[in-house]
């Protein structure tokens, strides 16, 4: 396996778990802004208001994409096991 070879699984891979991440904490990251501004405006100074509202906006997220990523991901891993029989053979 060439350095090119290893740089390129490991860009693939850093790509998928932005890719996976990016709603969850997308929509984490949207209600934390939402409730933080709303305790602004309320002067309400509660540290723990924001959990969950975020706990159920995460939970959404992942149970209307998580078909998608689970689909995601199982292909990503099947196409590392193909890859394996290539990366042994190129060593020999």
């Amino acid at each position: 396996m060439s350095v090119g070879e290893l740089v390129t699984l490991m860009r693939s891979g850093v790509l998928q778990i932005l890719m996976l991440a990016t709603p969850v904490l997308g929509a984490a990251l949207l209600i934390g802004l939402v409730v933080a501004i709303l305790q602004a405006v309320t002067s309400i100074q509660e540290q723990t208001l924001t959990f969950v509202p975020k706990i159920f906006a995460i939970l959404a997220v992942l149970a209307l994409l998580g078909g998608w990523m689970f689909t995601s991901m199982r292909e990503y891993t099947l196409h590392l096991f193909m890859q394996i029989p290539d990366m042994v053979l190129s060593k020999m």
